[in-house]
């Protein structure tokens, strides 16, 4: 099983060079079939009825100008019924699409389902392109283009996984979760990449998620988390011991499962630190109750869409933000 290393992953990067200016913030929806996320995997479940709910979140972007990107996988890329939602919104300007691979429910089905297979970078190479190739191909057939943006499900990148998103014809990566090590979970580690965005592989540009550290002790912060998460650190409790304190904490920039406060300390920690460039993400099932861990009935909802609405208005009306796509970002930073 190959488990790729921030190293064996993206090689030498070159920081984006970006003017000065006011933050950015661009929107990342995982947008895939809905599945128990507490069962093993299963190619059977492949309903996307949650499509449907996606513009409840589109009226809260709208007034901002803030545009989607909806990273679609292979059961949302070939179902009539969300084609239909997210080809309207794409042809009337309102959201960009780009790819997303779950393997499990991706042809061709020769891999065993399991959880180390879930992460596609430890799929066969030529057996992970072949699934590259089809969820490419079904959304240039039924979305009338050929993508150029990726994230990889379960952010399951591998050096490999690069190798045929270029000859695919795939320009940006949206797949870094920095600040992780998914190696117990048979996944990347990801400690180590640049948690703002960089050039990697000559031309193409990467924009991580954003994950980042707040708190008294927040500069020391992917050193001092490693240590915390270590054994000694969990067998200490420093984890919960520094996060109960102030002194740090490692949040998401996320509507599920992290309260609108602790997005804004991170967001003034990461500002305070110089970044300048936002990603905001969730899942597409999030938006219809009984689909995520996050939304399980309608009061779920409403909390989820309350805590969205308030973390895009903070970003534009309290911090004066402009909104941004990974394409704008990728235009507006500096050639490596």
């Amino acid at each position: 099983m190959r488990i790729a290393t921030p190293a064996a992953l993206f090689g030498a990067v070159t920081p984006a060079r970006l003017p000065p200016g006011k933050p950015l913030l661009q929107v990342v929806v995982d947008t895939e079939e809905e599945f128990d996320w507490a069962a093993p995997f299963n190619r059977a479940s492949t309903a996307v009825t949650a499509i449907a709910a996606q513009p409840l979140a589109q009226a809260i972007f709208a007034p901002y100008g803030l545009r989607p990107t909806y990273v679609i996988d292979y059961p949302v890329a070939t179902t009539p019924s969300a084609i239909a939602v997210l080809k309207s919104l794409r042809d009337t300007g309102q959201c960009q699409i780009g790819t997303h691979l779950h393997p499990w429910v991706t042809p061709p089905h020769e891999e065993e389902v399991t959880e180390a297979h879930s992460y596609a970078c430890n799929l066969p190479p030529a057996l992970e392109r072949a699934k590259l190739v089809a969820i490419t191909e079904a959304i240039a057939a039924n979305f009338g283009f050929r993508p150029t943006m990726f994230k990889a499900g379960r952010y399951g990148l591998g050096q490999q996984t690069i190798a045929s998103l270029r000859a695919l014809g795939y320009r940006i990566d949206l797949s870094a979760l920095v600040h992780s090590d998914l190696r117990p979970d048979h996944g990347p580690d990801f400690r180590g990449t640049p948690d703002r965005p960089f050039w990697f592989d000559g031309d193409m540009f990467a924009l991580p998620m954003t994950r980042g550290f707040a708190g008294a002790l927040a500069g020391q912060g992917p050193a001092l988390y490693d240590f915390a998460t270590s054994k000694r650190g969990q067998r200490l409790r420093l984890p919960g011991l520094l996060a109960r304190t102030g002194l740090l904490e490692r949040i998401t920039l996320t509507p599920e499962g992290v309260d609108f406060a602790a997005q804004r300390r991170l967001v003034l920690a990461m500002l305070k630190q110089g970044h300048r460039v936002f990603s905001l993400t969730y899942h597409s099932p999030s938006l219809a109750p009984g689909h995520t861990p996050y939304v399980r009935d309608t009061n779920d909802l409403a909390r989820f869409l309350d805590q969205l609405k308030r973390i895009t208005a903070f970003f534009f009306e309290d911090l004066g933000a402009s909104a941004t796509t990974a394409e704008d970002l990728m235009a507006l930073a500096a050639a490596p």
